[in-house]
């Protein structure tokens, strides 16, 4: 075979090897023209992730889930040490009964208070009376002296009585200001402890919200994916212990050109087919479509450029399909998401809808 044979077959091969290829990918990848409107494209199975962690720092107590198993929502998957929030706990309730006793000994004292209030009171009616009956002694006294009938020293007598009795109801009056001031500083006294009270109450709450969270719950119905941190590690706040997967929020994100993604609405049916079981054929729809295309230059000048536009699609697979094959359900796994663009037209035989028993 001459130099120029080997290179003329050498040039065959490889072009036999990429018309495979080309055939291959066209038939798994590309747009099916046969299928009259029928796009395809890459993807994989994802599903909403969910961490579990911890709201303040502290020490992981126990994990009560492996990974794989399933949870539902609201299910205690994880415990961090209280030890420390429960002294806490003890030390404000102490206080709360300290709180208690001085809420008791200030009601008493404004209880004495108003006593010797309503007592002074009375003393300032008592005063006020003796007021009264000295100025009325005095008027007839001054009658009588200024008839002569009774000597001057009487009135004089009197007068200074008046001034006197004037004297002590001005003093009992001021006693009974003072003595309404000790009432009101009493009830103030009251009020603050009062206040102390609820403060240490809402302590005693706030300690408990802090054991209550203490207990990781899994907010909705999934599956462990993987354990972040194991039983004896401190975490601080934050910190991650579990990764769930809503299970009941499956999808396949996939790309299509321009021209295909543009003809996409919401609502429109995707069938999906898995590499590791061909065999059947998964019910979807497109719940996203993005609006910005990725996969291209920041300038588009030509439309060879523009066929480089990608934009990304995300079909969701019905819930109560995931709840009925929920064991069955993994994330991660790569196929196909077939979109026909042409709701009129029905979809191909390979393609109808297929499920495990």
């Amino acid at each position: 075979m001459t130099e120029q044979h080997k290179k003329w077959l050498i040039k065959a091969v490889v072009a036999l090897v990429v018309g495979i290829l080309a055939v291959v990918t066209w038939q798994k990848y590309g747009v099916h023209r046969k299928d009259d409107g029928l796009v395809s494209g890459n993807g994989r199975i994802e599903a909403v992730e969910i961490d579990i962690a911890a709201k303040a720092p502290g020490r992981i107590k126990n994990i009560l889930v492996k990974e794989g198993d399933f949870v539902t929502a609201g299910q205690v998957v994880a415990l961090m040490d209280t030890e420390v929030l429960d002294a806490q706990r003890r030390e404000a309730e102490a206080n709360l009964q300290q709180a208690k006793s001085a809420v008791v000994t200030a009601l008493s004292q404004l209880a004495q208070r108003e006593s010797e209030k309503a007592a002074a009171i009375a003393v300032v009616a008592q005063r006020e009376a003796e007021l009264d009956v000295a100025r009325k002694r005095l008027t007839r006294t001054g009658t009588l002296a200024s008839r002569g009938m009774i000597a001057i020293q009487a009135l004089d007598d009197d007068s200074a009585a008046v001034q006197s009795a004037q004297a002590v109801f001005i003093a009992a009056q001021a006693n009974a200001k003072a003595a309404d001031a000790t009432v009101a500083t009493a009830r103030s006294q009251v009020l603050g402890e009062q206040s102390a009270q609820k403060a240490v109450r809402e302590t005693i709450k706030r300690i408990q919200a802090d054991i209550d969270d203490s207990a990781l719950k899994a907010p909705r119905y999934g599956r462990v994916q993987y354990r972040v941190a194991q039983p004896g590690e401190v975490v601080s706040a934050g910190g991650r212990v579990l990764s769930l997967v809503d299970l009941s929020d499956v999808y396949m994100t996939f790309f299509l050109p321009t021209a295909a993604a543009g003809r996409v609405a919401l609502g429109t049916e995707v069938r999906l087919v898995l590499d590791v079981a061909p065999q059947y054929v998964i019910p979807a729809n497109v719940s996203f479509v993005a609006d910005v295309a990725q996969f291209t230059p920041k300038t588009v000048e030509t439309a060879s450029e523009r066929e480089k536009l990608m934009f990304r699609i995300r079909a969701q697979i019905p819930v109560d399909l995931l709840k009925k094959h929920i064991t069955q359900v993994k994330t991660g796994l790569p196929g196909l998401a077939y979109v026909q663009l042409d709701s009129r037209k029905p979809w191909p035989a390979n393609l109808q809808i297929k499920l495990p028993q």
